[in-house]
């Protein structure tokens, strides 16, 4: 590293990825969290510290927070999805899971699992971000109604409480404001007291620092490398500057803050620079001129271990597809998108979808998770690690999903259905996300829109047997899957196989009927003329006409 101006800033995913949009519980706030990091760090020989394991975390959870054990967990298997691993390990871990024959013996193997203490402290803290405010909500700030929400024309609009995870703008000011409590958070308890101002004397362990690398990263000068926090902290030449002490091997407390609120800067690689400087994406079946109010950008430059960033705005009545590098690993956002067909057949690493209407969206696998907010009629078509939904109303989830999917807040109509359709390079794509076929809970939603995070029934139904048909993707790629990953659930399967004896019998009725020459051809008119009421009637027409390049369709027209 050269020696040069130092930049921090607060990396996007944990707040994209990590945060639930709901205000969190109670007992997520530095009071409470300062108690379970003395408590685990007095549990140290019992899985409490330097890593948390899943009984000490669900011991701490349910009997001292007072969190539900169904919402304790959702919030450990949240943070380890953050844990960088190998898709190979993921994979592993799910044939695992797979295996456990009942509930006892799946926690069991949950028993096994843990998290950095520190960073997992910090991953809690952080789900303050969609806390609401009752000073802001009487001054009409802040208001928890999904429809009430203005954001402006560049996707991230005001600090509200509605679209604060993809708002980089109030990553860094939820930071910036949380930055003492943070480090005094991860300050060993020893070095607090009644005092408030205690912690500024204190000293932070490097262990801490790293801990913080969980959400803040840089760089130096204009070389453009990314470091983590730790490295550039403990760098030689600016140990003075962030406050770190050979002699004892710490930081000192006032200073690191003072070093990290002066460095810290917006995201170059946030949304915010995607739609400021990002690059225009060509589409296939892109009808140019069908809308110009259409945005479709990616992040400027890809830098390694940095996802990418994808905007999707304001796309009307457009069947778009794509399947590139350019989509691999990225966080795509899709934002009032209307009538429209979209394929995304890429591996990617998470995808938000907000306030479209009318439309389809299938989707590569997903790394991470899916989230919809404040959707009307849309269909989601994805193998996904995580699904969650608010503010939707009569939205349907055809997916593949190894966790429950999360029901919050403000939903109507939430229809669940098993994953329909494959393309050729699906289950490679399931292979680099860690993705398996196993396990499968599509079918088991989970309703969180209550502090104490327990189960409700929520509004949500099971789509019936009788009215699934399976998915085609209208496209022609290289690869080796040619059918559905893992197949259908019984039922599903016996409801096809259902229709497909009745059109044997028909098309056997037909053939047998003894018609003659003018009467098949009266009866094709008749059948062809059914067919188009219904392809009208339900909205496809549309998708077959978009899916005719535009040159095909002036060849029509002049012919």
């Amino acid at each position: 590293m050269d020696e040069a101006a130092v930049r921090l800033w607060v990396k996007t995913e944990p707040f994209v990825v990590g945060t639930l949009a709901i205000p969190p519980p109670a007992r997520f706030g530095l009071r409470y969290l300062r108690r379970v990091s003395a408590y685990a760090r007095t549990r140290a020989g019992e899985g409490g510290f330097p890593r948390l394991s899943w009984p000490a975390w669900r011991r701490i959870a349910c009997g001292k927070l007072q969190v539900g054990r169904d919402l304790a967990w959702l919030y450990f298997e949240m943070f380890d999805g953050l844990v960088p691993r190998s898709p190979e390990e993921r994979l592993e871990r799910a044939e695992v899971e797979s295996g456990c024959a009942s509930e006892d013996e799946l926690e069991k193997q949950r028993d096994k699992l843990s998290v950095d203490t520190l960073q997992f402290l910090l991953f809690l803290f952080i789900q303050q971000l969609n806390k609401i405010s009752l000073r802001t909500s009487l001054i009409g700030e802040e208001w928890p109604c999904p429809r009430s929400t203005v954001q402006s024309p560049d996707l991230i609009g005001r600090s509200n409480g509605r679209n604060k995870n993809w708002n980089d703008c109030s990553h860094r000011e939820f930071v910036r404001n949380h930055l003492s409590d943070m480090l005094e958070l991860l300050l060993d308890p020893d070095q607090l007291s009644a005092s408030a101002h205690c912690a500024q004397t204190g000293r932070v362990s490097p262990e801490a620092v790293r801990a913080l690398s969980f959400l803040i990263e840089g760089t130096v000068g204009q070389a453009g490398k990314i470091y983590s926090l730790h490295e550039l902290a403990l760098w030689s030449p600016l140990q003075a500057e962030s406050g770190f002490s050979k002699r004892t091997e710490t930081f000192s407390f006032a200073k690191l803050e003072t070093w990290l609120r002066a460095c810290l800067t917006g995201n170059p690689f946030g949304i915010s620079a995607c739609l400021r400087s990002g690059k225009k994406l060509a589409w296939a079946q892109q009808v140019e001129g069908a809308t110009k109010r259409a945005r479709i950008a990616c992040s400027a430059r890809a830098v390694p271990k940095v996802p990418r960033m994808v905007v999707m705005s304001q796309v009307y009545k457009q069947t778009l597809a794509k399947s590139s590098d350019t989509l691999v690993g990225a966080h795509v956002k899709i934002h009032r998108c209307n009538e429209s067909f979209i394929y995304l057949l890429s591996p990617l690493r998470s995808v938000t979808i907000e306030k479209c209407r009318n439309s389809t969206f299938v989707l590569g696998p997903v790394e991470t998770a899916v989230h919809l907010h404040g959707c009307d009629d849309v269909r989601v078509i994805a193998v996904c690690r995580r699904l969650s939904v608010s503010s939707t109303t009569d939205c349907t989830f055809h997916i593949l999903t190894p966790t429950r999917p999360l029901i919050l807040a403000g939903n109507r109509g939430v229809t669940f259905a098993p994953f329909h359709t494959h393309y050729p390079m699906l289950e490679d794509h399931m292979g680099r996300t860690g993705l398996a076929t196993l396990p499968n809970r599509w079918d088991r939603p989970m309703t969180v829109c209550r502090e104490n995070g327990q189960d409700g029934a929520g509004d949500f139904r099971l789509l019936a047997p009788s009215e699934f048909y399976v998915f085609v993707v209208p496209f022609e790629m290289e690869g080796d899957t040619t059918e559905i990953p893992g197949g259908l659930p019984p039922a599903y399967q016996k409801a096809l196989g259902q229709r497909e004896r009745q059109i044997r019998i028909w098309q056997k009725m037909v053939k047998e009927a003894g018609l003659t020459k003018d009467q098949r051809k009266e009866f094709q008119v008749l059948v062809e003329n059914k067919f188009n009421e219904w392809l009208i009637d339900t909205g496809h027409r549309q998708q077959l006409d978009s899916l005719v390049p535009p040159e095909a369709v002036s060849k029509q027209a002049a012919g």
